[in-house]
């Protein structure tokens, strides 16, 4: 690996090569700011672009590559600063990232997640230049079942969200749930809550859900708090812009544990950011809010998903890289930029046969990393100012962004009329104290485990027993008994025993 990074340095080290991999780092900050754009279709939008340009593969990888990464560090802008994520992956970092914003932090947030990002991007990269073929053999182990009780786990974690008000949180997953189940059903072809309208036969798509629930229930709250022309609404003034190292240091070891959650997730095929994010966050609630502070304004509540969902996008590479096994829904993209370029990932195929192309991408994610934190941190306080920008002009900018994010990508006003409603029902649940991240994570996941489900059953002719028939699938439904089951006893065993302490 050693080799392959001293000569992958040599080729992201060229002047075209430096220049497309800031290039690509600048337009993904952008793709990731602007809600309904992501990494996903900023890619869709330049691959073929890049290769029309005459551009080598591995230049256009470089390039393709720095939008991928890049647009995981723009998502947290808007989710910070407007409390609309930009991405699947910044969904969990509005739960502190805003409220550290409506506190006059929004500088400090800002910096913060960037050297959050930073750090969880550098030690999935490192991770991935060390163990690509270990844990590409680990990766390959986790199969339908494997993954179903992957996705158990991660229901499970969500206990840790549930705070003072449990039943909502409850409610909220369970609605993320049933939503996720609106179209044909895949197994049996039978449509489900569709309600004889083709549009949703498809389900309900993920851009749609994140935009109506956030974006326009934010647009409406904005609404409503001009026309009482009260304060509720408005955010503090912009103190201090730039995070302090003493921040930092509070958050360093929740960003090394959540890094390191997100590289093991983001390697898994088909998990990605999402996954990561609120594995990470509820984690590490678990661990360090002694004070009920999470979801009010905590600076680990920002630190953890956001080092975790850079983590998981760096870690995703091991997979393609390793075994042509795209990990998310990004990097199956870029396989198929690979393929524009007669270059047939496969195990290990590219470290044999296409070495520059590989050690480029590899030297280039330290190079674009370090690109992004130099571009972000001195922005921060730019980006803060974003605050300052009165009610009359937020509020139709930010609608203008949600409708042209949904049109682009269906060109369909069925799409528009979809997201409304959606964005009316997120409102709805926001006045009577629902989080809206549960439902997020429950339309997210429940997706998922069905899939995965009925998968290993397929596999195994309907026997449940596949689901934990294997040593990794038992670790995951013990994991998960125990992050669901143990904090119960373990608040009785101190209720009973720290008194006994005292005296």
């Amino acid at each position: 690996m050693f080799d392959f990074l001293i000569q992958g340095f040599g080729v992201a080290l060229t002047p075209l090569n430096l220049g497309l991999a800031f290039l690509g780092a600048l337009l993904g900050t952008l793709f990731g700011a602007l809600p309904g754009i992501g990494p996903i279709n900023g890619i869709a939008i330049l691959m073929p672009l890049a290769y029309t340009l005459g551009l080598p593969a591995e230049s256009s990888l470089i390039l393709l590559a720095g939008i991928y990464t890049g647009s995981e560090y723009g998502g947290r802008m808007s989710s910070i600063l407007l409390n609309v994520p930009g991405d699947a992956g910044a969904v969990m970092t509005t739960l502190d990232g805003h409220p550290l914003a409506k506190k006059g932090l929004a500088g400090p947030a800002l910096g913060l997640s960037a050297v959050s990002s930073f750090i969880g991007a550098t030690v999935a990269i490192l991770g991935l230049t060390l163990f690509a073929p270990l844990l590409a053999i680990v990766a390959v182990k986790f199969g339908p079942a494997e993954f179903f009780a992957l996705m158990i786990f991660a229901f499970a974690s969500m206990s840790a969200m549930m705070g003072k008000d449990p039943l909502k949180t409850l409610i909220g997953a369970v609605l993320g749930v049933l939503i996720s189940t609106v179209g044909v059903d895949s197994g049996t072809g039978v449509l489900r809550f569709t309600f004889d309208m083709p549009e949703l036969y498809d389900g309900i798509d993920f851009v749609v859900m994140i935009i109506g629930l956030f974006a326009v229930s934010e647009i409406l709250l904005m609404l409503e708090h001009a026309f009482r022309h009260d304060q509720d609404g408005e955010m503090a003034p912009i103190g201090r812009v730039m995070v302090k190292m003493s921040e930092v240091l509070y958050c360093k070891w929740a960003i090394l544990r959540s890094s390191v959650i997100g590289f093991v997730i983001g390697v898994l095929p088909g998990t990605g950011a999402s996954v990561a994010s609120a594995v990470a966050y509820t984690t590490e609630k678990r661990i360090s809010d002694h004070d009920n502070s999470f979801g009010t304004g905590n600076m680990r509540g920002l630190a953890a998903p956001e080092a975790a969902n850079n983590a998981s996008a760096a870690g995703s590479f091991v997979p393609m890289l390793t075994l042509g096994i795209p990990g998310s829904g990004t990097t199956a993209i870029l396989l198929g930029a690979l393929m524009l370029y007669n270059i047939n990932p496969g195990p290990m195929m590219m470290f044999r046969e296409q070495p520059m192309v590989v050690g480029g991408l590899i030297a280039s994610l330290y190079i674009g990393n370090v690109m992004l934190l130099l571009l972000n941190l001195p922005l921060a306080g730019v980006f803060a100012r974003v605050l300052q920008v009165p009610r009359w002009l937020l509020v139709p900018s930010v609608a203008i962004l949600a409708f042209v994010g949904v049109y682009q990508l269906h060109s369909d006003l069925m799409a528009i009329y979809l997201m409304l409603a959606i964005g009316v029902f997120g409102y709805l649940l926001r006045k009577f104290g629902f989080s809206l991240a549960p439902v997020v994570l429950g339309f997210v996941l429940g997706g998922l485990m069905e899939e995965n489900l009925r998968r290993a059953l397929s596999i195994s002719g309907g026997d449940l027993a596949i689901l934990w028939q294997s040593g990794l699938s038992i670790g995951l439904w013990a994991a998960a008994a125990a992050v669901a089951f143990i904090p119960l006893f373990a608040g009785k065993l101190k209720a009973k025993f720290l008194p006994a302490r005292s005296t």
